[in-house]
């Protein structure tokens, strides 16, 4: 990602008159399938909504983001909360410097295939994956995020599988927020493989949150 894109996601940071401050609830619709203990990573975590709501539940958390505006956000987030939050200000488009150590790893509304097998693979043995990401079906109603942010009908529970994990939830719908995304959970076995990334059926890549 260039320092232009870093600047772009700068700016939409200091545009938010607001943020979000409850988790996603993909996370808290599921929290009894989350680690209650260990490592965190969230990637592309933004101001933080999630990797704080982790780290209240007991949850050692790195965010990972392009952005210094919304990790200075998150690190206030965190501080008011009165937790602790590891953060680094990663381009996620190049080759990760991460160890694979942790026992959680969410991809919340961030869309790379080049790179997800490697952030998938940073989970330990029994680490769960959680995956969310808007479908092409959401072009029905919304023209943004544009098709080359989206994924296929199926795909991320395609893809979790053909990386060996096991899968805990999958589904695909309308949210109450009016978006049709999809959700992966999924569990990474001791024999977990690196199978080729289903191939999308059209261009896309980059990130969406």
């Amino acid at each position: 990602m260039a320092e232009g894109d870093r600047e772009r996601w700068n700016a939409k940071w200091r545009e938010h008159a607001g943020e979000l401050e409850t988790a996603v609830a993909v996370l808290v619709e599921h929290a009894h399938l989350l680690p209650a203990e260990g490592k965190a990573l969230d990637v592309a975590g933004g101001a933080g909504r999630n990797a704080v709501w982790l780290a209240r539940r007991g949850l050692d958390v790195t965010l990972v983001d392009i952005s210094d505006v919304a990790i200075t956000r998150a690190e206030r987030k965190a501080e008011g909360a009165g937790v602790k939050l590891r953060v680094r200000r990663m381009d996620l488009d190049a080759p990760l410097e991460l160890a694979p150590l942790y026992d959680l790893v969410v991809m919340h509304h961030y869309l790379n295939r080049e790179r997800r097998d490697d952030i998938a693979h940073l989970l330990v043995e029994g680490g769960v994956l959680v995956a969310a990401q808007p479908t092409v079906t959401n072009l029905e109603r919304h023209a943004s995020p544009s098709r080359r942010f989206l994924v296929e009908e199926g795909e991320l529970e395609a893809w979790a599988r053909a990386l060996g994990f096991e899968i805990l939830v999958a589904r695909e719908g309308w949210t109450d927020e009016g978006r049709h995304e999809g959700v992966v959970i999924a569990r990474r076995l001791a024999e977990a493989r690196r199978e080729p990334d289903p191939e999308p059926s059209s261009p896309s890549d980059g990130p969406y949150r």
